[in-house]
């Protein structure tokens, strides 16, 4: 106990001189910036210092043993635990996507919120305490030893199919981690958006390759502290700026009201009502031409190409030809091609023609219908939300690695703690932004824009962040005039507010650690399953140690080389991907997790039906309901959106375990002896605990 006492000490030093100099590192770039240092060398600085801070502690932390290795020799103290479990889940889409999801839905989104918080209630009571009973490496270990025969069982089927699952849901949210670390490193370093994926991978390389969750776990309490100061400092200068309160939890109350009345006057402006009215007439055009297709798509290349030529006979300028063959370059193909770009700008037009929504008013709607149906999805989403989180193997992971039972439950409330810091300033964020943004920006003079909106324009010219373009000529800035990206949203709040840029670097760096703390245990949750699980477990189980470790290291790079490309494709927005992640983990992971621990009757067969027809179903909702991924809305069952598919996959999982347990014959009764150890009283737990293998 004295032991472990000094060590807690000892982590509380190091980590207190760590704060203290980050806020000593944070005055002296605010005094750099008044003499004059351009902005480029700020983000620059930002990116190096946190990039060496992560490197120089993986370095420290380096090793070859497998328990540190993969559970960080089971010894992180709770608070610090908390703290790390906290930075893990804090992940892009917390950070940089939920404050724009926010923004841009109102009350709808606080289902994210609600879901994630509600979450790792359910880790806490259904898994987390469990798992530390049973004192293996990771979840598909769990799995096959209760649906296979008892610890140490290679678990067949079962570890298998734990191992896919692992690899498929770790792999769609890493790929989200990524995709915010190219889109922060092009922002402040001005490096392409591809190059800026490969040097944020180089950080994430440095603490999961030397250190695995050793290495993680101290990285990611340094980073939890960066996320934090990076998210409280804008929010509190705007809570103090609209509400004269620095606590924003409490200001933004005042705030909502004044929001309120300024989305009234919007909503009756006549000159917001003039270019909504200018949108419905694009959509209309855009229904009016594939409705006279193909023959509309011909003409329409014609009167591309005429116009191009015309502009190259005349000699016209430069800047008018180019836009005369980017216009030509980006009209479809062919009519199959203009059925999908026209109906999707009819889509757009459509919906920025739609007047504001009030950010505070519960499931607005034009009917009763279209208001349930909006509430049915609120609740679907937070439920397939809250039964993923409890189900995520790079969160799961983290029960290893506390010394006790008692310490991962404790580990459990630091970690709820740590996060309700960021999740209940989120909301308060969203609103005093919004606020800004409808007061200060609609309204202001179109040749006089903030130096802002051009910086974030920039970062992607295809597809821009955010654009603000004069639809009806008038010199002002209309809101329906507006689109931003939610994803920029938080990116952007210094510079919405008028804070001098370091500490728009700060955001960034914030923005920075949160998706590579997740990064970090995802990839090791992967590489991890297929080096432990698979390589050790059934491939070659006399493999020494080192070389374990050693086959988890080369499969970490692999898997994290495949998704910087995966991402630098840009395949969808963060909080998409993110959604995609938790319905797939509900439906598969979930059902058996839960069974295992709380029905002695679940036995192999079930669990291997159960993660397969819950993974099927939520797959073929999926694919059957995006249209991105071919399918169609119109298919939805009763109007459930795709994101929200494990609503579907979790009961299908469950309902194939029950069914197929009751159909086959009772567990062996090594496995329903596990069931009563892990739910036995906690005292005999660790020196009872099944010796890993």
């Amino acid at each position: 106990m004295n032991a472990a006492h000094n060590y807690f000490q000892r982590l509380s030093r190091y980590y207190l001189w760590y704060t203290a100099c980050f806020i000593a590192f944070l005055l002296a770039l605010g005094l750099l910036e008044r003499e004059g240092m351009p902005r480029l060398w700020i983000g620059y600085l930002f990116m190096f210092a946190t990039i060496v801070l992560y490197a120089t502690i993986g370095v420290i932390t380096r090793t070859s043993n497998v328990s540190e290795y993969y559970v960080a020799g089971r010894r992180v103290p709770a608070l610090f635990n908390g703290m790390a479990t906290a930075a893990d889940w804090i992940s892009a889409a917390s950070f940089i996507s939920l404050t724009g999801s926010l923004y841009l839905r109102g009350f709808d989104g606080l289902a994210y919120i609600m879901g994630w918080t509600g979450g790792y209630c359910l880790v806490a009571l259904l898994i987390a305490p469990y798992l530390r009973k049973f004192a293996q490496y990771t979840v598909p270990d769990f799995l096959a030893a209760r649906y296979g025969g008892g610890a140490g069982s290679r678990g067949g089927p079962v570890r298998v199919i734990a191992v896919g699952a692992t690899i498929i849901i770790s792999f769609t949210y890493v790929v989200a981690q990524i995709y915010a670390v190219g889109l922060i490193a092009s922002r402040f370093t001005g490096v392409d958006f591809s190059v800026g994926i490969f040097l944020g991978l180089a950080s994430i390389l440095v603490c999961s390759f030397l250190g695995g969750m050793r290495a993680i776990t101290w990285t990611q309490v340094a980073q939890y502290i960066i996320i934090l100061v990076a998210f409280l400092i804008p929010t509190m200068w705007l809570s103090t700026k609209h509400a004269g309160n620095p606590v924003p939890q409490i200001a933004y109350g005042s705030v909502l009201p004044k929001l309120a009345q300024r989305e009234a006057q919007l909503v009756h402006d006549p000159r917001e009502q003039d270019v909504r009215d200018r949108f419905l007439q694009r959509a209309a055009d855009y229904q009016r031409r594939l409705a006279g297709l193909p023959a509309s798509w011909a003409a329409g290349k014609r009167e591309v190409q005429r116009k191009l030529d015309a502009a190259r006979l005349r000699n016209a300028s430069l800047t008018e030809i180019r836009a005369a063959e980017r216009e030509l370059a980006a009209y479809p193909k062919n009519p199959e091609d203009a059925v999908r770009v026209w109906t999707e700008l009819k889509a757009s037009n459509l919906a920025r023609a739609r007047p504001p929504e009030p950010h505070a008013t519960p499931f607005p709607g034009a009917s009763d219908e279209a208001s349930d149906i909006r509430r049915n999805n609120f609740l679907a989403l937070a439920l397939c939300l809250m039964m993923g989180t409890a189900a995520l193997p790079h969160i799961l992971m983290r029960s290893y690695t506390t010394p006790s039972v008692n310490e991962t439950r404790v580990s459990v409330f630091w970690t709820l703690f740590f996060i309700l810091l960021i999740y209940l300033t989120i909301p308060a964020l969203a609103v005093l932004a919004k606020y800004d943004i409808y007061t200060f920006l609609v309204g202001s003079d179109y040749h006089h824009l903030p130096s802002w909106i051009s910086y974030w324009a920039n970062v992607d010219r295809v597809n821009p962040l955010i654009n603000v373009t004069d639809i009806n000529g008038d010199g002002i800035v209309q809101l329906a005039e507006i689109a931003i990206d939610g994803d920029v949203l938080v990116l952007a709040t210094p510079e919405i507010g008028g804070l001098p840029y370091v500490v728009s670097g700060l955001v960034a760096a914030g923005g920075l650690a949160a998706a590579l703390s997740t990064a970090d245990g995802l990839l090791l949750a992967i590489s991890n399953a297929l080096s432990h699980d698979i390589y050790y477990k059934i491939v070659d189980p006399g493999a020494s140690t080192q070389k374990r470790v050693t086959i988890s290291k080369l499969l970490l790079l692999a898997v994290a080389f495949i998704a910087a490309y995966a991402a630098s494709q840009k395949p969808a927005d963060i909080l998409s991907l993110v959604g995609a992640a938790f319905s797939l983990a509900a439906s598969t992971l979930f059902p058996p997790l839960v069974a295992g621990v709380f029905w002695k009757r679940a036995n192999h067969v079930g669990a291997v039906s159960g993660m397969v027809v819950g993974f099927v179903v939520c797959l073929f909702y999926m694919l059957h309901t995006n249209p991105s991924l071919g399918g169609s809305l119109a298919a939805a069952w009763w109007n459930i959106a795709p994101i929200s598919a494990g609503v579907f996959g979790v009961p299908a999982g469950f309902a194939a375990i029950v069914i197929g347990s009751l159909l086959t014959a009772p567990p062996h009764r090594s496995s329903a002896g596990l069931v009563d150890y892990i739910r036995a009283p906690e005292q005999a737990a660790d020196s009872q605990a099944p010796t890993p293998q």
